[in-house]
């Protein structure tokens, strides 16, 4: 096939408030590219405040996720270039990771096939994440003389305890979807004929949450897994305090539908967003 230009490289639909954003070279088994890097920065960049977006889900054109990253592109052809193209190369890719990870809007990696290497920083960087039986995991730098990189042994460390980490990126084993949600990469694994459904319903129960306290929810859990309790319990009072400021009417309304109207409880139920002043 012609070879896909920039913008080609990434591709995204909304439906219904839905962001279905997919790493588009199958050919290439979705493998990242600086000009898939540059291209995800822009859609992340033109998803973030739409208003007709409310959840973005990640995921690949074909059958795989992504393989990591470009051995060709992203590795030989850039470090030919010197050690400013390689520095250049990473900022685009870990400058989108991290956008990724304190993202505006609830992200959802939805993992239909392989996933290798560098595709491990994107996949921490989505909030929750689900997986094909059928999906393929793997840590393969030992298997080509690296360390995994790129944020892989951190994110492996972060998700999955200590033991299974090591074996993970020492041993060079590939792991299905059923494993990488028994050690933790994964919220769930099911086939992936019902991967889709299980987040398009997943995304559609985030749709419903009050918007400013899903992205002070997200921030809190990801910041105060580093602090100590004393500090945690800190920060989460100037976070609330900080949302009230931003959305104290939707705090007032969610309080009012439970003690007043007696519609809804809190614990088995999500009051009604859409009766909150504008």
């Amino acid at each position: 096939m012609t070879e896909r230009t920039e913008e080609e490289t990434v591709a995204y639909t909304v439906t219904d408030r839905i962001a279905w954003v997919k790493f588009n070279r199958p050919e290439k088994r979705n493998c990242m590219s600086p000009r898939l890097n540059r291209q995800m920065g822009r859609v992340l960049d033109e998803l973030e405040f739409r208003e007709d977006v409310g959840v973005v889900v990640l995921t690949g054109e074909g059958t795989s996720w992504s393989a990591g990253m470009d051995l060709k592109e992203y590795f030989r052809e850039t470090e030919a270039q010197g050690l400013g193209a390689t520095r250049q190369a990473q900022r685009e890719a870990y400058g989108w990771w991290r956008r990724l990870r304190w993202y505006q809007k609830p992200t959802i990696a939805m993992v239909n096939g392989w996933c290798f290497g560098g595709g491990y920083g994107p996949l921490f960087g989505c909030d929750l994440a689900f997986a094909a039986d059928e999906a393929t995991f793997g840590l393969s730098e030992i298997n080509w003389g690296i360390l995994p990189g790129g944020g892989a042994s951190k994110v492996a460390t972060e998700l999955m305890p200590f033991r299974k980490a090591m074996y993970h990126a020492m041993m060079g084993e590939n792991i299905d979807g059923k494993t990488a949600a028994e050690w933790g990469l994964v919220n769930e694994s099911l086939p992936l004929a019902q991967l889709q459904a299980r987040v398009e319903q997943v995304a559609k129960v985030l749709l419903e949450k009050n918007p400013v306290a899903l992205k002070a929810t997200k921030d809190a859990i990801r910041r105060v897994r580093e602090m100590t309790y004393d500090n945690a319990e800190d920060f989460l009072i100037r976070a609330q305090e900080a949302a009230n400021s931003f959305d104290n009417d939707g705090r007032k309304e969610g309080i009012k539908q439970f003690i007043d109207d007696k519609t809804y409880k809190p614990g088995l139920g999500a009051y009604d967003v859409s009766k909150q002043p504008a």
